[in-house]
């Protein structure tokens, strides 16, 4: 992975101050009352710069990285011989140790879009667009057609919804247990065909 120049670490910089400024206000006073000028100010940076970074205050909250470690890259890392899911699974263990390395913020940010219910919109269409570049990434791997081929879209759909009870479990649980591992947990019982839970 390339290191990044000082115009892009300031990029960076620039781009972090902001979210995390967005999570402080919406933690102290919940996103619907926090403004752009709020942000910007308590950032250090102007109205404008905001808008060079984000189009709206709802993705500095729920896109804070931006998209440079996305499923796709991390999926191209993994080795050319590993099956799909085995790959598509790895890949997402990546997009997981990302989160877990800002752990702290991760679960305020999940506190945050638990309470408020006008996110939930963006949320889908967020989610939607995710699960479509992730079948779309499935699909460059193994040759498939991402629009008549049954199997990118369903693989891509099932690890969307496995990772979203995982954020959730990990979040009711107050990120006690390894993103990693709960993860992990989720696929093995997809892949041994969702068997039923054990007996007491």
């Amino acid at each position: 992975m390339t290191t990044p120049g000082l115009r892009e670490r300031k990029k960076q910089d620039t781009r972090a101050a902001l979210a995390a400024a967005t999570l402080r206000l919406a933690v102290e006073h919940g996103l619907a009352a926090v403004t752009v000028e709020q942000i910007a100010a308590a950032a250090g940076v102007s109205y404008r710069t905001f808008f060079n970074h984000f189009s709206v205050k709802e993705e500095a909250l729920l896109r804070p990285a931006g998209t440079e470690r996305t499923f796709a890259v991390h999926l191209a890392e993994q080795e050319p011989q590993l099956p799909p899911l085995p790959a598509a699974r790895a890949a997402l263990r990546s997009v997981l140790a990302d989160l877990d390395a800002d752990r702290e913020a991760w679960l305020q940010r999940l506190s945050v879009i638990a309470a408020e219910p006008d996110l939930l919109p963006r949320l889908v269409e967020l989610g939607t667009a995710d699960e479509r570049a992730m079948a779309e990434a499935i699909a460059a791997r193994t040759g498939l057609d991402v629009d008549t081929d049954l199997y990118p879209g369903l693989l891509a759909a099932v690890l969307s919804c496995a990772l979203r009870v995982t954020l959730n479990r990990w979040h009711r649980r107050g990120g006690r247990e390894p993103l990693d591992r709960l993860f992990g947990e989720a696929v093995d019982a997809l892949a041994a065909g969702l068997p039923g839970p054990s007996a007491a």
